[in-house]
């Protein structure tokens, strides 16, 4: 075969790929049915695309996904949370948005585990859902995702908590699929393995294989950083040269400045949030090719799936039969492990 045979080859293969990922996304659409006001808005092709990765493009899946997406924000409602209602758990800096950008132009959020300052679950996951959402509403165009840069300084046995984990892995992985880039765990201490282990498995293993443990004493994993940012940007705790602080009130105005553009960010005005067109160039390789790929579920979906009846097991076994044959591609970034933790290939699925 010549190379420019290859190539034509190659290009209607991603062509057809394309098309078949935009028809799920219209099947999905007529799963929903009509839609109005901010659930019109929030179905945006791109939306329905991150719900459809994280179910590897299967419908059904994707399509149930989703509607529990839109019940929980019309009755949780994330995007009429205001910094006066979550200003309290803020104080410490434990989690904040930083005002500079990954090489790829994700929002950064910070946290620090050991500022937690209050013992309030509901209020913790609250305030994450704040952070999610200013950092969705400050992303660049054409970009969807975040990263985590995670700080253990001053973390001890006492910031640790199942039950928080568990209430945060359910929203960020049922209502925010594949906003995830990548988590930074910087310096975790020791004592945190055996916590890692515990935890671990309430995430999906997309998720997972987003997680990096990096160290500033050990180089090759400073090299994920150096990949990741720009150093002069990046804050000296995470070994960049920016010298900056958290500050609370400076970053209280930068807040209130942002609730400010958050109705009109929902506003049947901005109908270019749901009239843009799906693009596969947004999407990165691996989850361009992800269809096949057999899907990771929830400890409640495989409950769900063992109540259906002979007809639809017998088919849901011919399907993961088929699907058991594919490999999923290596992360970019490479895996960085805790000792004894399972390093299975990374995906870039997942919340």
């Amino acid at each position: 075969m010549s190379l420019a045979s290859g190539v034509t080859n190659g290009h209607g293969k991603e062509a057809a790929l394309y098309e078949e990922q935009k028809s799920k996304i219209g099947k999905v659409r007529t799963e929903l049915g009509q839609l109005s006001g901010k659930s019109a808005l929030y179905c945006s092709d791109g939306s329905i695309a991150r719900y459809l990765i994280a179910r590897n493009w299967d419908v059904r899946k994707a399509t149930k996904m989703l509607k529990k997406t839109l019940k929980w924000r019309s009755e949780y409602k994330p995007d009429e949370i205001r910094w006066d209602d979550i200003s309290d758990e803020a104080v410490t800096g434990k989690i904040y948005r930083t005002d500079y950008f990954d090489k790829s132009g994700r929002s950064i959020l910070v946290m620090r585990p050991g500022c937690q300052n209050t013992k309030n679950a509901n209020g913790q996951v609250k305030y994450l859902v704040y952070c999610m959402e200013n950092a969705i509403l400050n992303l660049p165009h054409g970009q969807d995702q975040m990263v985590w840069l995670i700080d253990f300084a001053g973390f001890n046995l006492g910031n640790l908590s199942i039950h928080v984990t568990k209430l945060t892995a359910d929203v960020l992985q049922g209502h925010y699929p594949e906003r995830l880039g990548v988590a930074i765990l910087y310096n975790a201490p020791k004592f945190f393995e055996p916590f890692w282990k515990m935890a671990s498995p309430l995430l999906e293993r997309k998720t997972r294989n987003k997680v990096k443990f990096v160290y500033s004493d050990r180089p090759d994993t400073m090299k994920i950083i150096e990949d990741l940012f720009n150093m002069d940007e990046l804050e000296c705790a995470f070994g960049g040269k920016n010298p900056a602080a958290f500050n609370i009130n400076d970053y209280a105005v930068r807040m209130r400045e942002d609730d400010k553009k958050m109705p009109s960010f929902w506003s049947p005005e901005n109908s270019a949030l749901a009239s843009e067109p799906y693009l596969m160039s947004n999407q990165k390789p691996q989850e361009s090719s992800s269809m096949g790929v057999k899907t990771e579920e929830t400890d409640s979906e495989k409950r769900e799936e063992t109540d259906t009846t002979p007809e639809k097991k017998e088919e849901s076994d011919t399907e993961s039969g088929k699907e058991e044959g594919t490999q999923t591609e290596l992360s970019t970034v490479e895996q960085e492990s805790l000792p004894g933790e399972d390093t299975g290939p990374a995906d870039k699925s997942g919340p």
